[in-house]
């Protein structure tokens, strides 16, 4: 009988942990998937730092790293630059790479470090206990504000793609979503290419992913998904957002 569906090697064989509905397990799924096909498991160098994300230096094949709080991109330029024939990605969730971090996630771009970051975007701080995140909604109730974020208090959430698209060293950048098959389809390809982007090392690769936390919104698995849908995606932009210049022209 021919096999149409099986585990990947990119993957341990440890179970996921995380809440039902929660789509870290998809984006792993994709990466794992990725770094079997393309060869990539036996010189790849993970770098999660703590939540939720950091986790993931028990489910993925490769060597990681743990990293302090928002210092996965650091991390991950010392690794690559101590190591410039590995591959080296970073998983980081939107508080860390967002907020605490975001210095050094504008910082790597800007200096065109060759190395990808994997942003995952719940709107939320997960594991620590549902407070706001950068990328909070207006309006949206978390444990630290929980009438709503107000704008005029607590200030807009960031888009951090688009900002990104600023930085000439950051070359390729994207932001997806895995509400969907066709929408998980779209994300392992910006993967893909992110990672393609590092191996022909043209300079730092950045996909966000927007993602459910259904524990902290307080919904069930199919209302996270269409809160992701109807809420989150009207106001992050999507899709392929920088790409590098093609001979002779320019980034569209």
């Amino acid at each position: 009988m021919k096999t149409i569906f099986a585990k990947t090697s990119g993957l341990t064989e440890r179970p996921f942990h995380y809440c039902p509905g929660c789509t870290h397990g998809i984006i792993h799924r994709l990466i794992g998937e990725l770094l079997e096909e393309m060869n990539l498991i036996e010189k790849a160098i993970g770098v999660a730092p703590v939540g939720c994300a950091g986790f993931c230096e028990n489910y993925f094949s490769c060597d990681m790293i743990g990293a302090a709080h928002g210092r996965a991109v650091a991390v991950a330029t010392g690794a690559k630059r101590a190591r410039p024939d590995r591959f080296v990605f970073t998983y980081q969730g939107d508080g860390d790479g967002a907020s605490i971090g975001l210095a050094e996630t504008v910082s790597a771009a800007a200096r065109g470090e060759k190395i990808s970051s994997i942003f995952v975007n719940n709107a939320i701080y997960g594991m620590t206990g549902g407070q706001m995140a950068p990328t909070s909604l207006v309006g949206q109730r978390t444990s630290t504000s929980p009438y709503g974020r107000d704008a005029v208090t607590m200030g807009f959430p960031l888009d951090l793609p688009k900002i990104l698209t600023q930085v000439e060293g950051a070359v390729y950048v994207a932001s997806v979503s895995v509400e969907s098959p066709q929408a998980i389809k779209e994300a392992k390809k910006a993967l893909r290419k992110a990672f393609q982007i590092q191996l022909d090392g043209l300079g730092y690769s950045f996909v966000s992913i927007l993602s459910t936390c259904p524990t902290n919104w307080g919904v069930d698995p199919v209302e996270a998904l269409d809160w992701l849908t109807t809420k989150m995606k009207p106001h992050f932009a999507l899709g392929e957002l920088k790409t590098p210049a093609l001979e002779g022209g320019s980034n569209p």
